[in-house]
């Protein structure tokens, strides 16, 4: 069996994404690693507590903004979304495999999968019911009368 190896010229450091902001992280680092490989190909954080309650005051924050987003408009996003995963399906899976140990096969049908979800996450404006709709557009709620 062929183990997929990306060449790695350096090893990728994540940092959080808060706030619409990357932010490296005070708490300890550990290894991700290639488990066909033993090899390191990433440095992730250990959040500290106060990151981390940072994050979702941040979260929190962005809340009533993202609320009142019309379900159209929020669609958009996560279309956008699905084009950025499907332009790089085979990178995505490409890193699965590395991270995981899977076969690429096996990667393709994760990464196949998650844009199937955001698919689904797409259709929900149309697939929305009830007697009150709010916000479908901006400032327009719905509602039915019979």
């Amino acid at each position: 069996m062929a183990v997929l190896e990306e060449p790695l010229k350096e090893v990728m450091k994540i940092k959080n994404y808060v706030d619409g902001e990357w932010i490296g992280s005070k708490g300890k680092v550990t290894d991700v690693k290639n488990p066909a490989l033993c090899k390191t190909i990433a440095k992730v954080p250990l959040s500290t507590r106060d990151e981390v309650n940072a994050a979702v005051e941040a979260a929190g924050d962005a809340f009533p903004e993202w609320r009142r987003t019309p379900p159209i408009t929020r669609a958009r996003c996560l279309f956008r979304l699905k084009e950025l995963l499907e332009g790089h399906f085979e990178e995505i899976s490409r890193i699965q495999t590395m991270e995981h140990g899977k076969t690429i096969d096996e990667s393709r049908g994760e990464t196949r999968r998650g844009i199937e979800m955001v698919e689904v996450a797409t259709g929900i404006p149309s697939l929305m019911m009830g007697y009150n709709l709010e916000d479908i557009a901006t400032g327009i709620d719905e509602y039915l009368v019979s």
